[in-house]
């Protein structure tokens, strides 16, 4: 076999994947996902675009300031405003690098950009070279290269190549390609565009046909040399390549793909789970990689077949996904040490307040679970991660419930820093929590989908309870963790409450009417 070629990741879940209606994240969420992403070796971080808002503009300076290893980028559309926004940004990066891009199918420069094909070629030449005037590190795209005609996407390559890019992306904007026709596309521009070499290729792929990471693969076989992509395949419609599943595709297969990365994979459980978190997209229990069912064997055969050797229906270790098989290792007598240290083995390195908070959590619950497993001790630590500073916090939660009503609810909360406090009945207890959420904090939003699953099994599990919420375009996601879901069910509305205020400012902060990117 010949030498391994190693392969670029480029992590775009925080400016792609938060475009996914609901998945709208704080700066802190942003600034925690992104440290976890430079921890676990991600090459390249698309931290946002900045000129889109105020929040994405801080986001991506602020994690520009922070990261260590990882490279940040920035998105930007051809315009010198945008360009000009994103290395304000990025400035203040170790190893920054702008990504510029532009429409290149003749169904988008008709109809989205009115622009003429021999316009575009103007645009492109005058951002990258403006781009690469300010920043060493360029990066372009052609917007819905995959339909884009062969012969005009040889020559726009060329020309961005020419005036400075060093990375040329191909994407496949709208998850339209097969990964034969994708494996022809890139190696058509290695064979007729005569500067190639002077860039590395990329590819972009959305999953709209499921394809997603077949078709990056693909492009990795056909000589691409970095891969976009997302945790959990985070994006929106059906979402963009799945990170974990692209990496542990090259680690497992390395014989077909010959390509390694630098991600190091026990990382790859936590960082899902930690997304998951953040935007309150849960993962499907069949999810390949990171599922809570992806090591899960029930049929008899099966479990024949593993406990005389796990290989014959494993072909991957949990350990090296991050999963930690122990089970009953924590309880009510633990100490503060041994706390620590199990958080060190999930991952987590906490800082003293947190850690103090996350302790004081943990005997909590404790005390009212018989059985702790390490999804409980993950859910508490997400759950209260993802709440810091938060305009609106749950305080306390009293509900009154039965067959013979009526139900109701009374509630505190802490809205910015003062305690406010309602009883509402309702028709149930579900309904009369959220009514008494809004009693304390009027709104319009609307509940568009209310989901219950227990972390781990047992009467005594703690339930996760996701809301998704909806106000005048706006959609948000909030999650929410307890041993008690109606506790469960409060944390998550308030959560989502807290998502919906930061969307509001974001909106009331963006600079254009409406956002494309590929």
């Amino acid at each position: 076999m010949t030498q391994q070629r190693n392969i670029k990741i480029f992590d775009t879940t925080l400016r792609d994947g938060e475009q996914s209606p609901g998945a709208s994240m704080t700066l802190n969420e942003k600034i925690q996902i992104a440290e976890l992403l430079d921890e676990m070796g991600v090459d390249i971080i698309e931290a946002g675009f900045p000129i889109a808002s105020n929040g994405d503009f801080d986001a991506v300076r602020e994690i520009s300031k922070r990261a260590r290893h990882a490279q940040i980028c920035g998105l930007a559309r051809a315009g010198i405003k945008d360009i000009d926004r994103a290395w304000e940004a990025l400035q203040h990066a170790r190893n920054p690098r702008i990504h510029t891009f532009i429409s290149t199918s003749e169904l988008h420069m008709k109809h989205k950009l009115q622009m003429d094909p021999e316009d575009v070629v103007e645009a492109i030449a005058a951002s990258v070279s403006h781009a690469r005037n300010l920043c060493d590190d360029v990066e372009w795209s052609p917007e819905d290269g995959t339909r884009t005609d062969r012969d005009f996407l040889c020559r726009v390559v060329e020309v961005a190549i020419t005036n400075g890019a060093k990375t040329v992306n191909i994407p496949d904007t709208v998850g339209y390609t097969t990964p034969s026709e994708y494996h022809d596309i890139i190696t058509m521009l290695r064979n007729r565009v005569p500067n190639i070499d002077q860039a590395v290729i990329s590819v972009h792929c959305h999953n709209d046909l499921g394809l997603a990471v077949a078709n990056s693969l693909a492009g990795v076989a056909a000589g691409a040399g970095q891969v976009e992509c997302t945790i959990n395949g985070l994006g929106e419609r059906a979402g963009n390549a799945a990170m974990e599943e692209i990496v542990m595709a090259m680690h497992v297969r390395p014989d077909l793909t010959n390509a390694t990365s630098n991600i190091k994979t026990q990382y790859l459980t936590r960082a899902s789970k930690l997304v998951s978190a953040v935007t309150g997209f849960p993962v499907q229990y069949n999810k390949a990689i990171v599922g809570k069912n992806a090591f899960a064997h029930e049929s008899g055969i099966h479990q024949d077949g593993m406990l005389k050797n796990a290989q014959t229906y494993e072909i991957m270790t949990p350990e090296t996904v991050g999963l930690n098989r122990s089970s009953l290792v924590m309880g009510k007598h633990s100490g503060r040490h041994a706390f620590r240290q199990k958080l060190e083995e999930l991952g987590y390195s906490l800082e003293a307040q947190r850690l103090d908070e996350a302790f004081r959590r943990f005997k909590d619950l404790a005390d009212r679970k018989k059985n702790l497993f390490d999804e409980d001790i993950i859910a508490l630590v997400d759950d209260a991660a993802v709440r810091e500073n938060q305009h609106i916090q749950f305080v306390s939660l009293m509900v009154q419930a039965g067959s013979h009503g009526p139900q109701s609810a009374e509630i505190v909360l802490n809205v910015a820093g003062e305690e406010k406090q309602a009883k509402v009945v309702g028709h149930g207890p579900v309904d009369a929590t959220f009514r008494a959420i809004r009693e304390i904090f009027d709104h319009e939003a609307v509940l568009d989908l209310y989901q219950v699953h227990a972390v781990t099994e047992g009467t005594d599990a703690q339930a996760e309870v996701s809301v998704r919420m909806s106000e005048k375009g706006r959609t948000v996601t909030g999650i929410g963790a307890d041993t008690d879901t109606l506790v469960a069910s409060a944390r998550a509305y308030v959560n989502a409450l807290n998502k919906l205020i930061v969307r509001r400012g974001k909106l009331a902060d963006a600079d254009m009417d409406s956002l494309s990117a590929e």
